[in-house]
């Protein structure tokens, strides 16, 4: 099985369970370890897949937390740097009575993973490399990181799997900014993962089949498009077909997502890495279901890490 490198953001959500409530009214707070490649490894460790992840966490409590919630589930940690200098990242969220998102990101350590702290981590040993985070966006070391550690696995070769996470509500400002990075990474990347509205913000676009026909255009990589309910939209080689959802009881969708996409690197670090590049549409099709299976699931807990205890590769059986 290959080692599969994740990188970006890990953090701590602060999420306001006062319902309704605005985070100036808000008094009561769940506490939960997050960043989007934080969960992904965590669901490919649950899964069984060799991982490891690469992110700055402050020399505290919370980054003590992040640490050992990753070291729980089997993720290698060595390259969780921790910092004297700055406290982990944290955002805090409510949702307010118009539904709409009351959102503060206090960004700490994971913005300033350096490329200096990251010199070794593209070992011989790796076969897929994920870049999935949506802080990485943001100026600062992290960004100089990102797209230095992009040059260099596409240099060595590495099967290079991308998702963007974007967050409206950290790039409001800069969406320009978002999309001309996400299209760098499009073009160098073997699989890449978006939302259908990243999809239409990314192409600009008005509907997801022109968005789908469009990033067609831009890469040469295999790529899914989630719909929600509606399924999964794969592309691979000018061919499309969208591969239905996994009915469920929704509890909280929170890491299906980041579920999706451990789900199908697991699947493809267990293939020959020869292989990885020259599979066909239909085992494609294969590993995007399994994969739907994963975020259903995920979908049935309170909380990313809590569902991803009780994912098992044992659900592609089903």
């Amino acid at each position: 099985m290959q080692k599969i490198t994740c990188i970006g953001e890990a953090l701590i959500d602060m999420i306001c369970t006062d319902k309704g409530k605005t985070l100036e009214a808000g008094e009561h707070f769940l506490k939960k370890t997050g960043g989007a490649p934080t969960n992904v490894a965590a669901a490919i460790a649950a899964l069984g897949g060799k991982v490891e992840l690469a992110a700055k966490v402050g020399n505290d409590p919370f980054g003590m937390q992040l640490i050992h919630t990753m070291q729980e589930f089997g993720v290698d940690t060595k390259f969780m740097i921790t910092s004297k200098e700055q406290f982990t990242t944290f955002a805090f969220v409510s949702l307010k009575e118009d539904g709409e998102r009351d959102f503060v990101f206090n960004r700490g350590a994971d913005g300033f993973l350096t490329i200096d702290e990251t010199k070794n981590l593209l070992h011989s040993g790796i076969g897929i490399v994920h870049f999935g985070s949506a802080t990485a966006f943001l100026p600062g070391h992290l960004q100089q990181t990102y797209h230095s550690l992009l040059s260099e696995a596409k240099e060595k070769n590495y099967f290079i799997s991308f998702d963007p996470n974007y967050r409206h509500l950290l790039f409001a400002h800069q969406q320009q900014s978002f999309i001309k990075q996400s299209i760098q990474f499009i073009q160098h990347c073997h699989f890449f993962k978006v939302s259908d509205e990243e999809a239409l913000l990314i192409s600009g676009m008005p509907t997801v089949a022109e968005a789908a026909n469009w990033l067609s255009q831009q890469s040469q990589a295999t790529f899914c498009i989630t719909l929600g309910k509606e399924g999964t939209l794969l592309s691979y080689k000018q061919q499309q077909i969208t591969i239905a959802s996994i009915p469920v009881n929704v509890v909280d969708t929170t890491g299906a997502g980041d579920a999706f996409v451990g789900a199908l690197l697991y699947q493809l670090s267990s293939l020959p890495f020869e292989r990885l590049n020259q599979l066909k549409f239909e085992e494609w099709q294969q590993m995007v279901l399994n994969a739907n299976k994963a975020g259903a699931k995920t979908c049935t807990y309170m909380g990313a890490m809590e569902a991803f205890k009780h994912l098992s590769n044992q659900i592609f059986q089903s």
